[in-house]
């Protein structure tokens, strides 16, 4: 084999590595820009729809009136007719836990959920505050947000290191329960 010939192939080799890495990464989100998958992975830095918040930032907005409404992101397997994470879920006290809300992709049922939870929370107010969050390194949060912000919310806020760093700064979690959900397909 000559000197251009291995050149040659270790070039295709190369190419074809990069179009495969490209491939991987399209996988990683949907077409509308949605974390579809590997949800506990490194989140970004900032949101494009949400402002980025610290606990210490979140104390304070939750001293603020109107308080904002928290929603919880954190994902729950629905299985003939329930919610059944095997483990006990803590949350922010005062939280809504929209289970499934920040997932990737949503059936009308489940977006209905989470409409309707949204909804809940604010009372139909497209600019009452909203802060998501799930868990540290998760994207379920961030994909709630945007999901919000394409319904017309406006006042949305992001807890980017979840309940994990909210602890660590102090403060407490307390026991939580999804909202109910009424529908039949599975998740």
């Amino acid at each position: 084999m000559n000197v251009v010939s291995k050149a040659s192939r270790l070039c295709l080799i190369a190419t074809l590595l990069t179009v495969m890495s490209v491939l991987e990464a399209a996988k990683l989100f949907t077409e509308d820009g949605y974390r579809a998958t590997l949800y506990r992975s490194p989140t970004p830095l900032e949101h494009e729809n949400a402002i980025v918040l610290t606990p210490r930032e979140l104390l304070q907005l939750l001293s603020e009136e109107p308080p904002p409404a928290l929603i919880d992101a954190y994902r729950n397997p629905w299985r003939h007719g329930r919610f059944t994470l095997p483990e006990q879920h803590r949350n922010l006290p005062g939280s809504l836990w929209l289970a499934n809300c920040g997932d990737g992709s949503l059936t009308a049922e489940w977006e209905q959920y989470c409409r309707d939870g949204l909804y809940q929370a604010t009372a139909g107010n497209l600019g009452h505050p909203l802060v998501f969050y799930c868990r540290s390194d998760c994207w379920l949060g961030w994909n709630a947000a945007k999901r919000a912000a394409s319904w017309g919310y406006s006042r949305l806020y992001w807890l980017r290191d979840g309940i994990e760093a909210w602890e660590q700064a102090g403060q407490k979690l307390v026991p939580s329960q999804p909202v109910p959900y009424n529908g039949a397909e599975e998740f």
